[in-house]
């Protein structure tokens, strides 16, 4: 359709959104460049600020040009945004029919099949071990009952969080599941009908590491698609080397032999216990490297114990082969031995494109791989077959380039903002505060939350880069100030986004996971805060091979923009609407006195800026009174 009838479509669509809208030339530049870059079948790269509307500006052309399109995201919470919001409105509003819908990894689905296991069926092994702990086992049976009344089957429509053992019981990863035509429960598998209605649908919303996923196995994740949108793309680039990578955990091992257990554990007892020994090994060798990046060759140890773990496993596929074809756990055994064997040979024999590294809770390491530069990767696998889309409020500078699209073959466009961030905004750095890295900062910084949040009358995302300081800092609130704290981990994302929008006196401590993709405007969000400048952990193994590849710019090319862009992320939580007002602050005194500061503030809205705490709780106070 040409640029005008898009433009009428898109000022129909923004006229009927609730309590009404307007049109904004940013958004009508990026809708009409995102329709020429898929007639085109260019690619496009787009930095929309916060308030361009970009959800509509992309998701209108794209459902328009009748293209089969797959729009990717950065966070479940912004897919489930999508998929509970903004295309159920389109359907209603655009003339032009279509179907969407919402696809994420198997381990997202309550497995049919392993629900009847546990519930008594052929895996009561599996129920025997859930009964000795009486909390996990109650929760089981919550979840399975959960499962016969509930149509997803989806984690996120649960009404509790699950603990993540309970879940691993009733679910199964796509190296385990065997497929819907192997399986006695295929028929009902919640999986498999979010997988047909993806096949059926004319937009497909997804995760960028399940996207990542469909590259990793050559297409086979999703269905066929012309185009391709990744919003949050300035994700892209770690989401793409994480599923093009692999874990290896100790786990993996007593899974699979929990599983084939009921198999051969009658008539081959000692594979199914070589099997566990050999997990525990691994679990015992990584241990002293906990936190290290393994560069060149391997310890001998670690050489060892990965080959012992390849035979152990083919003998466990040597002995389920007497197994009969027609008993329904022997597939889905067989295909997670065969990918367990053929992880721990690429462990031990990596090549030098990739980088190798131990990392995790003590007890649990996690052996993890992954490539170093993924551009070469998405050059050969994505770009060529679809026309893409890349877009975020904020784009990292090089971004085309990081990811493996030519700068002949896609086009740019900053879309801007249209909020007088001026005006509605204050951006307030903790100037008094001591270095994050000071022993006395902790206590400053809970003596300095109490004095926001009560200046803001609750209302407070308060945002953390670790999960530690997160919790330390939510309980201290808890025993200081009477408001509703609410804390990443109490409920599934979507619903305690929902509880503090509800409650305008609630605030939310929540970590990276929420540093983007939170869409809560009015007063309920008057002030964001944020506890230290998120610059990446120096011994990340990834970003260190990294860094030695870009040796002595590293920080300007590798750390800086990578802080500055997580930054900007976190300050747009702050200002949605164009009657928006309120505070972000930055307890980490950097921001005003490192000599890289403006390279992080200029990457923030234009916000007028204090150092004064008093003129924060002035702007607040004159703001609430005012409405």
């Amino acid at each position: 359709m040409g640029g005008e009838a898009l433009v009428g479509a898109l000022a129909h669509v923004i006229a009927r959104l609730p309590g009404g809208g307007e049109v904004r030339q940013g958004q009508v530049d990026m809708a009409v460049a995102v329709e020429h870059a898929i007639d085109g079948r260019r690619h496009l790269i787009v930095q929309a600020g916060t308030g361009t509307g970009k959800s509509l500006a992309y998701l209108v052309p794209a459902i328009l040009s009748g293209s089969k399109v797959v729009v990717s995201t950065a966070t479940k919470a912004l897919q489930d945004q999508l998929g509970g919001k903004d295309l159920p409105f389109l359907q209603k509003t655009l003339p032009t029919p279509f179907e969407f819908a919402v696809l994420k990894g198997r381990s997202n689905y309550l497995c049919q099949q392993r629900a009847k296991e546990v519930a008594g069926g052929d895996g009561q092994m599996q129920l025997d071990d859930v009964e000795a702990t009486g909390s996990l086992a109650k929760e089981i049976v919550k979840l399975v009952e959960w499962g016969r009344t509930t149509k997803s089957g989806d984690r996120s429509d649960l009404p509790f969080e699950p603990k993540a053992r309970s879940w691993s019981m009733l679910s199964v990863s796509g190296m385990e599941c065997p497929g819907a035509t192997k399986c006695p429960s295929g028929d009902s598998c919640f999986a498999e009908k979010a997988r047909v209605a993806a096949q059926e649908a004319d937009v497909v919303v997804v995760n960028t590491h399940l996207y990542g996923s469909h590259l990793a196995s050559d297409g086979h994740v999703l269905p066929e698609h012309d185009v391709v949108i990744f919003d949050e793309a300035h994700e892209l680039e770690d989401i793409a080397a994480s599923a093009l990578g692999l874990e290896m955990t100790s786990g993996r091992f007593s899974s699979l032999a929990r599983n084939a257990r009921r198999l051969v554990g009658q008539t081959d007892p000692s594979t199914i216990d070589e099997l566990i020994a050999a997990g525990d090994r691994l679990e015992r060798a990584l241990e002293p490297y906990r936190n290290q990046r393994l560069v060149g060759e391997l310890p001998t140890e670690l050489t060892e114990v990965l080959t012992l773990g390849i035979e152990r496993t083919q003998a466990l596929l040597s002995s389920i082969k007497s197994v009969p074809d027609d008993d329904a756990g022997k597939p889905r055994v067989q295909q997670a031995a065969g990918h367990l064997a053929g992880d721990l040979g690429m462990v031990r024999d990596v090549r030098e494109s990739h980088v190798r590294w131990v990392e995790g809770p003590a007890h649990a390491p996690v052996l993890k791989v992954a490539p170093i530069d993924v551009g070469g990767a998405l050059a050969e696998a994505l770009w060529p077959d679809h026309t893409a889309i890349l877009t975020s409020a904020t784009i990292p500078s090089g971004l085309g380039g990081r990811v493996g699209i030519k700068d002949d073959d896609h086009d740019e466009l900053d879309a801007g903002s249209p909020f007088d961030f001026e005006s509605q905004g204050l951006l307030y750095c903790a100037t008094h505060l001591p270095d994050p890295r000071n022993p006395k900062y902790r206590d400053s910084l809970h003596d300095e939350l109490a004095f926001l949040i009560q200046a803001a009358g609750g209302r407070t995302l308060a945002l953390f880069t670790s999960w530690k300081s997160m919790e330390l800092a939510a309980e201290a609130m808890r025993d200081r100030l009477d408001v509703p704290i609410l804390a990443q981990g109490d409920l599934p994302k979507p619903k305690l986004v929902a509880e503090f929008e509800r409650d305008e006196a609630a605030c939310l401590f929540a970590t990276m996971g929420y540093w983007q993709g939170v869409d809560v405007p009015g007063r309920t969000l008057s002030m964001v805060t944020i506890d230290r400048l998120p610059f990446p952990r120096p011994d990340e193994p990834l970003l260190m091979a990294r860094r030695d590849r870009a040796g002595p710019a590293a920080f300007r090319v590798i750390d800086l923009p990578r802080a500055a862009t997580l930054l900007a992320q976190g300050a747009g939580r702050l200002i949605r609407t164009a009657t928006d007002h309120g505070v972000v602050a930055v307890l980490d005194s950097r921001l005003a006195t490192a000599n890289y500061r403006w390279q992080l503030i200029n990457a923030l809205p234009p916000m007028r800026r204090t150092k004064e705490r008093d003129e924060v709780a002035s702007f607040l106070r004159t703001y609430h009174e005012g409405t």
